[in-house]
This record gives C-alpha cells, structure tokens and sequence, in this order.
C-alpha cells in the first residue's frame, strides 16, 4: 500500500517524474473517466462508487469544498443500471427557502405572480434517473421537510396544481459538513438524515492523497493547453516540490486554479516548463507546514518584534498582506500594552 503522504524530496522527484512522464493520468472504470489519481485512497473510493453504484440506494456524499463530490455522483449515475436517464444536479445552497418548491417540483401556470407557462420541477426532470441535491446542509429545516415528503411518499405536486407526479429518480446527496455535527446544532433533521444516509462516500481531501497532485497537475496542464493553445509539459521540479507540500484548503479546485492562474503568467507562448505566479509561490511557501506549527511561528515573530507588522512580516520573509491573512486565518489578536 502506498503512502498518501510525500514527505521526502526522493518521493517528490519520483512523482514529479511520473507526471512529467505522463503516467497514470486516468484512473478508469470501462469506458467512463473517473476519479483522476493512483493512490491507495483513489482506488478505494473508485470501488466504493462502483459497488453502490449497482444498488439502487440513496447515497450521501460527504466531504470538503472541492473534493469532486459533483463528479462523485455524477460517475455514480453513469455505472448505474439508470445511466442512460438524466442526471439532474441542485445546488441547494444558492436555493432560497422562496424557490424550493418552484425549482424542485415544478409549477403550474398562474401559480403565482411571473409563472406565464407551466414548469417542471427538478423531481419530475430526472424522471427515472437520478437527482443530485448537493449541499442539503445549506437547506432551511423548513426546505428539508419538504425534501422528506418527497422521500416518504414518492410524489410531488407542482405549485398551483393539482395532479401528483410519481417520483421515481434516484437520490443523491451531498454535503461538506458532517451531517450529525449539523444534528447536533439543531440545523439538520435526524429523520432526513437516517433516510439519506443509506449508503456513504467519503470523499478524501486532497492532502491525504499527495501522491495524485503530480498526476492531477498534468491532467490540467493538458486541459489549459487545449484552451490557450500552449504546448506546456508540467510545471519545474521546484515548482511541484512546494505544490507537494502545500496543505491545499481549497483541495483539487483550488488545484486546478493555480494551474490556471500559472498559464495566464507564462513569460511566452513558448514556455514548456511553469513557474508558479509569485503571489501563489509566497502563499505556498508560507503554508507549506503544518497549521499549528505555522500559528507558533507567526506569533513568535510578532512577539519578537514587539507586535510590529513590518518587521514581523520581514523576519517571516512574507509581505505584510500575507501576515494579515495569517493573522485571520488563525485568530490572532494583538494584546495592546495598556501603558502605551
């Protein structure tokens, strides 16, 4: 079994190696792309999505912002028995609780002020399909009652309307917080979560597999070429150390945005090598250790220097924007000398 952690700059090279070698870009199921990486956590989360795929049970996603649970669901769907039905996707956290019952079950004309024509509801659009509520965290425990009726009765009814449609879609759901955390606060119905929770997928963030950043890299890296027409091969080696050891908050997103963010940055359209922007490359650097050990540092050096920003920023060789956001980040909070 593989490590999912890259501690050593030998690992480092030898995955950086393989990238710039173009290995292992895809991790496939038939004919249908997945999840993109090798590690031992990729390959156990392709046999999870597989083996619930075959069943016909409602599923709840879970895991940070930008771990891929959209695409998660969606291979879910297509290596499922439904796969050549619509897969119909909500984003239940730009939701208002004033839009639920319109977006997700339809209305009738004249339903209210503005419905000119009748209009189906998400529900009766995947039809024997599958729907994908992502974020049902986000929802109002009012939207959520609704969400179980749905489920209980199998029906819905447009607004203004009065015939019931059968709802015979599969459920998918998703959520970045951990649902019984959200129990627990009073912001999640016990009932609806013992009925989305039938079968789980833990999406793992993309510091517990490093070993795919090399891989997911040059998968971007392809995709940008194909849109700013670069002939790019990987990014240097000292570039791909730092992205190794970044702790990635914003997991594969924020990935695929700094390979953006470094094409738009290239010196010329002949560039075969990237250097990453310098802004992301003081990020990086700065981030580039474990979050205690960095809040110890940054409080150390404001102590030092006597809570002097300049001076603190300089001895942690980062501008003083950046120590700001450190500051943010980790609630640091000036104690003023009251004799000053």
């Amino acid at each position: 079994m593989k490590n999912c952690v890259v501690t050593t700059a030998d690992k480092d090279k030898a995955l950086y190696q393989d990238a710039k070698n173009g290995d292992n870009i895809f991790c496939q199921s038939g004919a249908v792309p997945s999840m993109i990486g090798d590690s031992f956590l990729i390959q156990k989360l392709l046999k999870d999505i597989l083996k619930i795929a075959e069943t016909d049970a409602t599923v709840l996603i879970t895991g940070e912002s930008g771990t891929g649970k959209e695409v998660a669901a969606e291979m879910i769907h297509r290596e499922s028995p439904r796969k050549r039905k619509p897969f119909v996707c909500v984003n239940c956290s730009a939701l208002p609780d004033s839009l639920v019952e319109s977006e997700l079950f339809g209305y009738n004309k004249g339903a209210f002020t503005g419905a000119v024509a009748d209009q189906q509801g998400k529900f009766e659009m995947a039809g024997e399909g599958s729907i994908f509520l992502d974020e049902i965290g986000d929802m109002s425990l009012h939207a959520q009652t609704k969400i179980l009726r749905v489920i209980e009765n199998r029906e819905v009814c447009r607004l203004g309307g009065k015939g019931i449609f059968s709802v015979n879609a599969r459920l998918i759901t998703a959520t970045n917080k951990e649902p019984k955390h959200l129990m627990e606060e009073g912001k999640f119905r016990e009932d609806l979560y013992y009925r989305l929770d039938v079968a789980r997928i833990r999406m793992p963030p993309l510091r517990d597999r490093r070993e795919d950043i090399p891989i997911l890299a040059r998968y971007f890296i392809h995709k940008f070429n194909l849109k700013f027409r670069r002939k790019v091969e990987n990014f240097t080696e000292e570039a791909m150390t730092l992205m190794l050891r970044y702790h990635w908050p914003g997991n594969v997103r924020e990935l695929k945005n700094l390979v953006e963010k470094s094409f738009i940055n290239l010196p010329s359209r002949e560039a075969v090598f990237m250097e990453l922007p310098e802004p992301v490359r003081e990020e990086l650097t700065s981030t580039a250790t474990l979050p205690n050990e960095e809040r110890t540092r940054v409080v150390s050096a404001l102590m030092e220097t006597r809570w002097n920003k300049t001076r603190a920023a300089m001895k942690l060789r980062w501008s003083r924007m950046t120590l700001y956001r450190k500051m943010a980040k980790y609630n640091i909070i000036e104690k003023r000398n009251p004799e000053r």
